[in-house]
């Protein structure tokens, strides 16, 4: 295995474990999820309300028992359109391509315990795209306009960063586009800073602070302020056991969802300019209180509780690409395979085949143009 897939492999299997770490404790405050489960949630547990299937009819997903989520559901499908494309991806892949795979292609899912489309298992935000692409035939370009803002374009932004291994404003400009055909404002533009983040963490050599240094040179309005308000915030904490409040507090002026998070305020997620998703900022601040750590870094984000498996996926994975594939817990990626059903490795080897093929038609590309502007720049 080579860096470039060692490092994808690490990104990739990375979120999905912390996807299905989180996702028991979705929509929860951090209280309720140490009463649930004695304390502080440490590896794999069971669903947080037992009565899973029922409990929710919105919502009829079995969280917890090392399932994924439509986060991984999303970020596998996505890796797919790369494998089958193996160029840089646009709002027309996503047309094209991903909503063919939602509702044209029966496979397992675990929250629901059956074989079905993916179309069954993505939440309103995701099942948009099917109503505006196929069913609408909006410009991609432009379908992600009037959906809610929230963190569903950059939860599966992941493989636009490997795409662009070492080259996050070519992330962040890719994972702009791509995004355009899912949503607006600041959920598009976490997708894009999100995305530079794991292209900069594949990169030889990157740390923590030189992934907040892009994030922080790449993002604009409300989400740059954010993450500069939770990283600041985080600097000066180094364990996230006693680290949750005050992380939350740090966000909370950027976050139009509220101190519920189970009932959005009425201006939750909509557009703005001087607000953001929550989850990338807090994903950040606690790569930063865990110093890069993979482990800690993914507990931090599950036991913050309210959309816990978003942050643990965005924080997690940047941890795996800085970390590789060896920071992420053997025990983990093998319990939830198997309980997902899915080799949770193998998206990993597919992304950085596709990478290479990629930046060898990137090399293709800048070649003709250097001869081009060569002749260009000749005397007349």
């Amino acid at each position: 295995m080579d860096l470039l897939e060692d490092r994808a492999t690490g990104a990739l299997a990375g979120a999905a474990v912390a996807d299905a770490l989180g996702g028991a404790a979705e929509g929860n405050t951090p209280e309720a999820i140490r009463e649930r489960y004695d304390g502080f949630i440490e590896g794999i547990v069971p669903p947080f309300l037992p009565d899973w299937r029922h409990a929710r009819p919105i919502a009829p997903y079995h969280k917890g028992d090392g399932h994924v989520t439509d986060d991984t559901l999303m970020t596998r499908a996505l890796v797919e359109v790369y494998d089958r494309v193996r160029d840089h991806l646009d709002a027309y892949a996503v047309a094209d391509h991903l909503v063919p795979l939602l509702i044209g292609e029966r496979r397992w899912i675990p929250e629901l315990e059956t074989e079905t489309i993916l179309l069954q298992r993505i939440f309103l935000a995701e099942k948009w795209l099917v109503a505006r692409l196929h069913y609408g035939h909006v410009d991609p370009r432009e379908a992600g306009v009037g959906n809610i803002v929230n963190c569903g374009a950059a939860m599966y932004a992941a493989p636009v960063g490997i795409a662009n291994a070492g080259s996050p404003r070519g992330a962040y400009a890719e994972a702009v586009d791509v995004a355009g055909a899912h949503q607006s404002s600041y959920g598009r533009e976490a997708a894009g800073v999100y995305a530079a983040c794991v292209a900069e963490a594949m990169r030889p050599g990157a740390s923590v602070s030189s992934v907040v240094e892009v994030a922080l040179a790449l993002a604009k309005d409300g989400t740059r302020d954010a993450i500069e308000a939770v990283t600041a915030a985080a600097s000066g904490l180094d364990d996230w056991r006693t680290s949750l409040r005050a992380i939350r507090a740090a966000v909370e002026p950027f976050d139009t969802v509220g101190p519920n998070y189970r009932a959005p305020a009425r201006d939750a997620r909509i557009p703005s300019r001087t607000k953001s998703i929550e989850e990338l900022p807090v994903a950040l601040g606690m790569l930063v209180v865990a110093g890069g750590d993979y482990r800690e870094t993914v507990l931090g984000a599950v036991n913050y509780g309210r959309d816990s498996d978003s942050i643990a996926v965005m924080g997690g994975s940047i941890a795996g690409a800085l970390g590789g594939r060896a920071v992420v817990p053997d025990e983990w990626v093998t319990a939830i395979s198997e309980a997902s059903r899915m080799d949770i490795t193998a998206t990993g080897p597919t992304m950085a085949s596709v990478a290479k093929d990629v930046w060898a038609k990137d090399q293709e590309r800048f070649a003709a143009r250097a001869t081009l502007f060569g002749s260009l720049d000749e005397a007349a």
